[in-house]
């Protein structure tokens, strides 16, 4: 397991490019079916689900229990039917249950979470490459872009080009525990070159156009 390093500090650009407003929740809802299994099985630790936190944080305030800012509406999902689509300009349309991520090759990448002009969160964070998705997925030529979609309904788009380094993640890890409720669990995206507002935690679609 490679271990990079990455603390990236971006000029201020606003709070909307960085923290969307919170927004209702949608719950996880997928009506994708995988054109063919998506992974052999391995062997696993099973995962004692994080709870969630008696109290929650004013918005971009701070969780004082790990040292990290809260945004977002906290979404509370089920680990056993969690599912992440992946769907659009790919030949093999995914739906990945939160083992089938645990079960492809780890990363760990220690990284900044810049939200410009309001916080830097500094953490090392674990999953799977999120290239390594993309290749499962079969992604065509002559995309362009990656809509990632939350849980909490916020969603963002990110350019093909800038989501092919090996460092991208999708994490399902925080120093070295699954990742608080608060803060994505059970998976999120992690883009070290990348503002805040890219890291979509809950992460429930990946949508490639």
């Amino acid at each position: 397991m490679n271990r990079l390093s990455y603390v990236v500090v971006i000029g201020l650009i606003g709070l909307a490019a960085c923290v969307p407003a919170p927004t209702a929740s949608y719950g996880v809802t997928s009506t994708v079916v995988a054109t063919e299994p998506a992974l052999a099985s391995c062997a696993l630790t099973p995962v004692i689900p994080p709870t969630p936190p008696a109290e929650v944080p004013g918005y971009t305030q701070l969780d004082e229990s790990t040292g990290l800012h809260v945004t977002g509406t906290m979404q509370v999902i089920d680990v056993q039917t969690y599912r992440l689509s992946v769907t659009g300009k790919v030949d093999r349309p995914l739906t990945l249950t939160y083992d089938d991520l645990r079960c492809m090759p780890k990363l760990a990448e220690q990284a900044t979470l810049v939200c410009p002009g309001f916080f830097q969160d500094e953490g090392t964070w674990a999953g799977v490459s999120l290239k390594t998705v993309l290749d499962l997925a079969g992604m065509q030529p002559g995309a362009t872009e990656l809509k990632l979609v939350s849980a909490d309904g916020y969603a963002t788009t990110v350019a093909v080009k800038n989501v092919l380094a090996e460092d991208n993640l999708i994490a399902y890890e925080w120093e070295g525990n699954p990742l608080p409720v608060l803060h994505g669990f059970p998976a999120r995206a992690v883009f070290p070159a990348l503002d805040g507002n890219a890291w979509v935690k809950w992460l429930v679609e990946i949508v490639v156009n």
